[in-house]
């Protein structure tokens, strides 16, 4: 008997008929039992073994629930509503009866199109930082406040005042509002930033979408992060605390209910703008120094070195030997700057000041942005493999001469030959040189007429095979005059000479 026969028998049939029967039979028994079983009996049996939260665990919640209430009721009377009003103006077109621009639009130079106001109201959060007198002074975000023509603050209790705009600072999103009150109303106490670690708990308290003091609860996710909007040179820290619209400008605090940032920014995937977990504040020690700076002068001041900060590709890293190294690389240095006059030459890669580690450019901003005026630094700097300290004297930094480019030595970014470069911009397989990546307008290098794209094989009539003798050369034969051999076209010319 073959395999299908055996499984079509009689045998086999008769055999799956009873097993069927006795699951049937089980199954119908159990239900049965189930349904005449009464519901006071079945609540019995469950109330014999009921579920015991046990005591120690129960009391590590309700410590941990104490805090976040203390949190709250420390914080929320320091933390304001910013409500804004903004004019703006806008051409509409005047239509007096049915005219043609209403079926084919406005016309340009149409004499009937009108300038009309609008008022645009806007909204944020704010801490309140400071007392004296009967003034008392909020910190909030810049992109809250500008172009503000009414600022008013609502208190936790439902109070309004009329406030006056103290100060900006657009570099780093930070501004300050004030109020003259005979109210009594908190400061909040202002914490550490840089003792922030990861995974540290992290509170927001603000008016999210105008929902006024609300507490939302998270980690901190990192420290450290950049790439924020752009312009903004601070760091951030990043949180998963829920952050929507309305929270700028608003508190950040730890465990202890001190402030540790200033909400400012998120992260979105979607179009709504909504919380995912990805929210950015400004560490409040970036602010301390701007606090100060507002109430003083109404303006923030910052300290200026002279250099031109570039970001280093693994390209760069390795024709400079600088694998491996943390810091910022000073492609330029402004002639007369406060580096000039100390000794920091182009191609030196900055890694500390007063022996604190610099990051990357953005930190090096910052921290020289910190210093003051007649301030002396140490500049920890690598210059030809070797480490080496320079001291310098810091001025104060102004817009008109930190965009002076007709001071900034040399005014031309190259960049290693490599055979990405070759193919970029067709270039011979023996090749020589550094590639003429930019060019900054204005420059000396500009001005002398060296052009972006140009094959720069020489200084000064010295050759250049790499960037280490680009930078060594422009270090020390650049004294008094400086001029390029280059390649452009197939020819092999020299620009004009620039004299210092």
């Amino acid at each position: 008997m073959n395999l299908v026969q055996k499984l079509s028998s009689k045998n086999l049939f008769v055999f799956n008929l009873v097993l069927v029967g006795v699951i049937f039979g089980f199954s119908l028994a159990f239900l049965s039992f189930s349904c005449s079983t009464p519901r006071s009996q079945r609540t019995a049996l469950a109330e014999e073994s009921p579920v015991i939260i046990p005591e120690d665990a129960l009391a590590i919640a309700e410590g941990l629930q104490t805090s976040f209430r203390f949190v709250a009721k420390k914080v929320l009377p320091s933390v304001v509503e910013i409500k804004t009003v903004s004019i703006r103006r806008q051409q509409v077109p005047n239509y007096p009866g049915i005219p043609w621009e209403f079926f084919f639009g406005p016309q340009e130079g149409n004499p009937n199109s009108q300038e009309r106001e609008y008022r645009s109201q806007g909204m944020g959060s704010g801490i309140i930082v400071r007392h004296d007198g009967d003034t008392y002074y909020v910190l909030t975000n810049n992109h809250v406040v500008e172009e503000a023509t009414e600022i008013s603050l609502v208190v936790v209790d439902g109070t309004e005042y009329k406030a006056t705009l103290v100060g900006t600072d657009e570099r780093k999103d930070l501004a300050m509002v004030s109020i003259k009150t005979n109210d009594s109303l908190p400061v909040a106490v202002l914490g550490d930033s840089d003792a922030v670690e990861v995974g540290d708990w992290a509170i927001a308290v603000g008016n999210p979408l105008g929902f006024m003091s609300s507490v939302t609860m998270g980690v901190v996710s990192a420290v450290g992060r950049t790439g924020g909007p752009a312009g903004n040179i601070n760091d951030f820290i990043q949180t998963d605390t829920s952050i929507n619209q309305g929270n700028s400008g608003g508190a950040l605090v730890n465990i202890r209910g001190e402030v540790i940032g200033i909400n400012t920014w998120i992260a979105s995937n979607n179009n709504s703008g909504g919380s995912v977990g990805l929210g950015f504040a400004i560490p409040i020690n970036n602010a301390k120094r701007a606090i100060e700076d507002f109430i003083s002068s109404g303006s923030a001041s910052y300290g200026w070195l002279g250099v031109s900060l570039v970001d280093m590709n693994r390209d760069f890293l390795q024709a400079m030997s600088l694998e491996g190294q943390r810091g910022a690389f000073a492609s330029q240095v402004f002639i007369d700057s406060p580096a000039d006059k100390g000794g920091i030459k182009p191609g030196d890669f900055i890694t500390h000041v007063d022996g604190k580690e610099t990051r990357d450019s953005s930190s090096l901003t910052r921290v020289v942005g910190d210093l003051r005026a007649g301030d002396d630094a140490v500049f920890t700097v690598i210059r030809g493999g070797q480490a080496q300290d320079i001291r310098v004297r810091i001025e104060k930094r102004t817009d008109e001469v930190a965009a002076n480019n007709k001071n900034l030595w040399p005014g031309v970014i190259p960049y290693p030959i490599t055979d990405e470069v070759r193919d970029a911009y067709s270039l011979d397989k023996n090749a020589q040189g550094l590639l003429t990546y930019q060019v900054l307008a204005d420059s000396p290098a500009d001005v002398i007429g060296l052009r972006r794209g140009d094959l720069i094989t020489g200084i000064n009539g010295e050759t250049v095979r790499n960037l280490q003798d680009f930078y060594r050369l422009l270090r020390d034969n650049t004294s008094r005059e400086l001029w390029f051999t280059f390649t452009r076209g197939g020819s092999s010319l020299e620009t004009l000479k620039f004299r210092r």
